[in-house]
């Protein structure tokens, strides 16, 4: 008998993708060990505001996740299809994909939280278990009790062991975070995107 393949879905909007990013997928693909590793760059997420990064330019960062293990691909799925992407979507599209593989789906801690009002979340629950990527301090007893009720709903949730990262994509958009800081806080593949397109600069903002 053939073991099953483990398909581990990460999405996101990676405006730009960060070392936190990394880090969380990295903690994902130790805890799951995947045969495959699908970063999956979003088209419109339901929760934000559209990207006004071009997708095509927000694929190219992120390649740099490919550093991290030969499973990892970068699949421009939710761009193409154009539209509002709902993550339930995307993964009865891997389910089709691969048939028999067991799914797995990366999620924030904020999105474990909240993940009962997600689009179709019973039917997202039944299709992957759930990877919780990072914690915050002092916010176990919340998470361990929403994994709990998930848990009771049929579902199954995992506790990858990643550090919170003290930063966030919007922090590099918005100008927080200053261009010559960014070395420290991209990952070099993301930083040459962004430097070649010239993302987020002071003088584009205006």
């Amino acid at each position: 008998m053939g073991t099953v393949q483990k398909v581990l879905l990460y999405g996101g909007t990676f405006d730009p993708p960060h070392n936190g990013h990394m880090n969380n997928l990295r903690a994902a693909l130790e805890l799951v060990r995947p045969d495959k590793a699908i970063v999956m760059p979003a088209g419109i997420p339901p929760h934000k505001k559209a990207s006004t990064t071009p997708g095509k330019v927000r694929l190219a960062m992120c390649q740099c996740f490919t550093a991290l293990s030969p499973a990892v691909e970068v699949s421009d799925w939710e761009i193409a299809q154009g539209g509002r992407s709902y993550t339930v979507h995307t993964l009865e599209m891997l389910r089709d994909a691969y048939p028999g593989a067991e799914l797995y789906l990366c999620v924030g801690s904020d999105m474990l939280l909240t993940f009962t009002q997600w689009y179709r979340w019973q039917d997202m629950l039944a299709m992957a278990a759930l990877v919780v990527e990072s914690r915050e301090a002092g916010d176990e007893p919340a998470l361990q009790a929403a994994a709990a009720d998930l848990t009771a709903q049929g579902g199954r949730v995992l506790f990858a062991r990643a550090e919170a990262y003290p930063c966030a994509s919007s922090d590099i958009r918005s100008g927080k975070i200053p261009p010559e800081q960014w070395p420290e806080i991209l990952p070099p593949e993301t930083l040459r995107v962004v430097q070649e397109n010239h993302l987020y600069s002071a003088e584009k903002e205006v």
